[in-house]
């Protein structure tokens, strides 16, 4: 269950580690809610996540990246509306994701 207490740097940095959970921050933080399934498979450019099983991509949404956003409080999921919106503790992520965003042309290629 999410909490509301602010979170570590660990926590922070281990959930903008992956190009799928930034993207599903990143797009909350520009419109909130989203809709689950602007993150499966027919959505995702695939020239971003090269030599990825897309099949296993939906599964790999439900069982990991959008519960361990979940449970770090960043968003809110609701897998039974399939919506994903900000979470209490989002205000911790803004501003890494701000500036990340301010500085991508000096960020690696896979960014986000």
């Amino acid at each position: 269950m999410p909490h509301s207490t602010p979170t570590s740097l660990d926590v922070l940095l281990d959930a903008l580690s992956n190009v799928h959970r930034r993207r599903i921050l990143l797009a909350v933080a520009d419109h909130n809610p989203r809709d689950e399934d602007e993150f499966t498979p027919d959505e995702v450019p695939t020239d971003t996540i090269p030599d990825e099983d897309l099949d296993s991509l939906k599964t790999r949404l439900h069982h990991t990246h959008l519960p361990k956003l979940a449970d770090a409080g960043y968003i809110e999921w609701d897998p039974k509306t399939e919506t994903i919106r900000r979470g209490p503790n989002f205000d911790d992520v803004a501003p890494l994701l701000t500036l990340m965003t301010d500085h991508a042309d000096e960020l690696p290629d896979d960014w986000p």
